[in-house]
C-alpha cells in the first residue's frame, strides 16, 4: 500500500468528472464466497491517512473520500499498524455519513489470542463500526491463532469477511499454501504490479481455484514506477483500452487479471484519486494488449 499516483492525464474539473462517471458504472467483481459486488478500485490508507487530529491535513482526505464514493468505489483498507489511519478513517466516514456506502477493511497485527481480540475491538471502536466488513491477518503474524478467532467471530456475525495479507514477493508461496490448506478464507491481500509480476503465477491461480477474493496492494511500487516513466508519454495505443495516464495503465494492467477483485492505491491527493478511479471505468487490456504493456515496461 502506497502513496498516490502521479497520473499524467489532464483531469476534468470535479463537476465534469462526476458527470462523465455518471454515464457509466465502475467495473465490479463478485466476492466469490458471497457474490457481493466489489468495485475494482479501492483505497489504501498507509501513510496517506496517518494525519492524526490535524484539521488542515484532513481536509484533502475528505475530498479524496468524496471523489472515491462519488465514483461508486467502496473498499477502504486500513490497519492498526498505520498510526492514526484507522481513527482518521472512522472519523471522516462518520462525519460524512458514508458508512452505508463503504466497505471497511482492517487488520489484526499482534501476537496472542487475547491481544488479538483486544486489538480488533479497538479497531472497531476507531472505525465506529461494531461489525466490520473485513478483518485480515496483517503480514501473517500469528496467523493460526487469529484465524481461529476470526472464524469464530464470523460465525457469530461479528465480522462479515476474513482474510490474510502480506506485501513481499517471498510471502506469496506461504499465502498460496494457506489458501490451499485452510478453508473459509474470504480474502487474500498481496503485492502485485506491472513491475513485480510474481503473483501471476505464484498466487492468483490458487486464489481463483479456491474462490478467494484478491486485493492488490503496492500497485505503483511505492511510487518508484512513476520515476521510471517520468517525462515519457503514455503510448497512443493505450487509448484502445480507455487509458490516458500512466497511473491508469498500471492499474488497468492489474485489473485485466480476472482473479483480481480490487486494487488499493493509497493517496491523500484528490487529483491522484480522480486519476486512479478512472482505471475502473471503460475497457481493460486484452491478453495481447497486456503482453504489449509488459514489453513496453521491460524496454524502459
Amino acid at each position: 500500500m502506497l502513496l498516490g499516483a502521479a497520473g499524467a492525464a489532464t483531469l476534468l474539473c470535479p463537476t465534469e468528472e462526476k458527470s462523465a462517471m455518471a454515464a457509466e458504472e465502475m467495473i465490479t467483481r463478485p466476492i466469490p464466497s458471497s457474490g457481493e459486488a466489489m468495485p475494482v478500485i479501492g483505497l489504501g490508507t498507509w501513510q496517506a491517512f496517518d494525519v492524526g487530529n490535524n484539521a488542515a491535513a484532513r481536509m484533502p482526505l475528505k475530498e479524496v473520500l468524496t471523489r472515491f464514493t462519488g465514483a461508486g468505489a467502496r473498499l477502504i483498507d486500513t490497519s492498526p499498524m498505520y498510526g492514526s489511519a484507522e481513527t482518521v478513517v472512522g472519523d471522516l466516514v462518520a462525519e460524512m455519513g458514508l458508512r452505508p456506502r463503504v466497505f471497511l477493511a482492517t487488520k489484526v497485527w499482534t501476537s496472542g489470542k487475547e491481544a488479538g481480540i483486544a486489538q480488533m475491538r479497538r479497531s472497531a471502536e476507531r472505525l465506529k463500526s461494531p461489525v466490520l466488513d473485513l478483518i485480515q491477518i496483517h503480514n501473517l503474524l500469528d496467523w493460526r491463532t487469529h484465524l481461529a478467532t476470526l472464524r469464530d467471530m464470523k460465525a457469530k456475525g461479528q465480522v462479515r469477511n476474513i482474510g490474510i495479507t502480506h506485501y513481499t514477493t517471498g510471502s506469496l508461496p506461504e499465502l498460496a499454501r494457506i489458501l490451499e490448506t485452510e478453508p473459509g478464507i474470504d480474502f487474500v491481500q498481496f503485492g502485485y504490479s506491472l513491475a513485480t509480476r510474481d503473483a501471476e503465477t505464484k498466487l492468483l491461480p490458487v486464489a481463483a481455484a479456491r474462490r478467494v477474493a484478491a486485493i492488490v496492494n503496492q500497485p505503483f511500487e511505492t511510487g518508484d514506477m512513476f520515476r521510471r516513466v517520468r517525462g515519457k508519454p503514455v503510448p497512443e495505443w493505450a487509448a484502445e483500452f480507455d487509458c490516458t495516464s500512466w497511473a491508469q495503465l498500471f492499474l488497468k494492467y492489474i485489473l485485466a487479471e480476472p482473479a483480481v477483485t480490487a486494487v488499493i492505491p493509497a493517496t491523500a491527493d484528490p487529483a491522484h484519486m480522480a486519476d486512479d478511479l478512472k482505471a475502473g471505468f471503460g475497457r481493460l487490456p486484452d491478453a495481447q494488449q497486456r503482453q504489449k504493456i509488459r514489453q513496453l515496461w521491460d524496454s524502459l
